[in-house]
């Protein structure tokens, strides 16, 4: 007798089974859409914290809209889901791909979510 596994779910297919607020930010914020601010701090708890890749952090709605205004990159990539892991309910990381005409033109970036009540309380961002 054989047994057959299913294979692995690729990272776009585990992607489509994040909770909603994730799927919001990472909609939001991906450099194709257009972002609207209210969708994007729908996602972030009232108190949320976001600690960006140079390490700055942002604590609140206020100081979350502040930060995505000045977001906006002088350069254009594309932007692909590599990666999803799923700790607990609370707790995910999402790898995204980025190849561009930014100096290097590819990079991984990590986002690591903490999440309470459907809503984002903790976004760590790291290259």
């Amino acid at each position: 007798m054989t047994i057959q596994h299913p294979p692995d779910p690729t990272a776009a297919e585990m992607a489509m089974h994040l909770p909603p607020a994730i799927t919001r930010y990472l909609r939001e914020a991906d450099p194709q859409h257009k972002a609207n601010a209210h969708d994007l701090l729908a996602a972030f708890a009232a108190d949320a914290t976001v600690i960006d890749d140079d390490g700055t952090t942002y604590t609140g709605h206020d100081e979350i809209h502040r930060w995505r205004e000045t977001e906006t990159s002088e350069y254009t990539y594309t932007v692909e889901v590599s990666h999803v892991e799923r700790f607990d309910d609370t707790h995910y990381v999402v790898t995204h791909h980025l190849e561009g005409d930014f100096p290097g033109g590819v990079v991984d970036i990590i986002y690591r979510f903490t999440l309470a009540d459907g809503l984002i309380t903790k976004l760590e961002i790291a290259p």
